[in-house]
């Protein structure tokens, strides 16, 4: 218990620290969101409007900073984020919503099925260190190596545009409405493959290599050479006591990973135009729109976090030593 209660603090201070800079590092930009929409729109708004946008987007001149930075807080504790001008002063939530899904189901998937295969494949190269297996790594490794935006394009010249068998861009076809049928389900995995394809091999490497080289060190530890003296069978001491310990360190940057699955595919999804988070990111930065930077940016950050809780808490229950040390 004390172990998570000192968890949830730092946490709990870490959130407040990033939700607070998300609030100040606008307002030290060089200019605010009325000014950029004033731009866009000039003659065409009248001053009684422009002092509505100010008080609408939280910069009222006539309240503190204080006075903005409580009211910036009561506005998240309702679900409010804003108002993007850049998309026709649509909520922000709104906004964010519609383009999450898209990265979390094709980003998301790819993650988890990319540190799976890794991991796995790395547990059963280090078990067979010193055997054929080792290929494979320094074949994974190069595929890590070459860029995102270089292996999609790759891609697209050889499954799309050469063989036919993919579309090369966006997340279904052209004219369709999005809809709950095994048809438009259809055509969101055949746009979304070669994207997850191009994520999983680049990642890879990086799993394989860090879980073969975790196993090795974990095969010279006294109580695997004590399970295999007891004359158990090797899958059990593979997966039982050399995987299971060999695969915690993974665990972090598999949170790592799924925290920034958010914001962190953005040239995946400029090669493919595909509808996601980072691409969202892009067009409002591009807009300096900043109600929706602001509003991505705290999505992000608290993904980071809540994908480290749970990485904690798992660390935490594979390996009581971390809540003793802890305590």
């Amino acid at each position: 218990m004390r172990f998570f209660l000192r968890r949830t603090a730092f946490y709990a201070f870490t959130a407040w620290a990033a939700i607070t800079i998300n609030f100040f590092l606008p307002r030290m930009m060089k200019g605010d969101p009325v000014s950029a929409y004033l731009q866009k729109n000039q003659g065409r708004i009248s001053p009684e409007a422009i002092d509505s946008l100010r008080t609408l987007f939280g910069l009222d001149s006539n309240k503190s900073l204080l006075e903005q930075y409580i009211d910036y807080w009561q506005l998240l504790f309702s679900g409010d984020l804003g108002r993007s001008f850049s998309k026709g002063l649509a909520p922000v939530t709104d906004v964010i919503g519609s383009a999450i899904p898209w990265t979390v189901g094709l980003v998301g998937i790819a993650t988890v099925i990319s540190f799976v295969v890794g991991t796995s494949i790395g547990a059963f190269i280090g078990w067979r260190r010193g055997s054929r297996a080792d290929g494979i790594v320094p074949v994974a490794t190069f595929f890590s190596t070459v860029p995102y935006f270089w292996m999609g394009l790759i891609a697209i010249a050889i499954f799309s545009t050469t063989l036919g068998w993919f579309p090369a861009s966006h997340a279904y076809d052209k004219g369709t409405q999005p809809s709950f049928t095994l048809e438009f389900a259809g055509q969101v995995i055949q746009h979304g493959f070669l994207p997850a394809l191009t994520l999983v091999i680049g990642s890879l490497g990086g799993w394989i290599l860090g879980m073969r080289n975790m196993m090795i060190t974990v095969l010279d530890e006294d109580y695997v050479t004590v399970a295999q003296a007891k004359g158990l069978r090797p899958s059990r001491v593979l997966v039982n006591y050399a995987a299971r310990n060999a695969s915690l360190p993974q665990l972090s940057s598999f949170a790592m990973s799924l925290g920034f699955i958010v914001g962190g595919t953005l040239v995946m999804e400029l090669v493919f135009s595909y509808p996601g988070a980072g691409k969202l990111l892009l067009d409002a930065t591009t807009a300096k729109d900043y109600p929706l930077m602001q509003g991505l940016f705290l999505v992000i950050t608290l993904t980071v976090l809540v994908a480290n809780i749970l990485a904690d808490v798992a660390y935490a229950i594979l390996d009581p030593r971390t809540r003793q040390m802890e305590a």
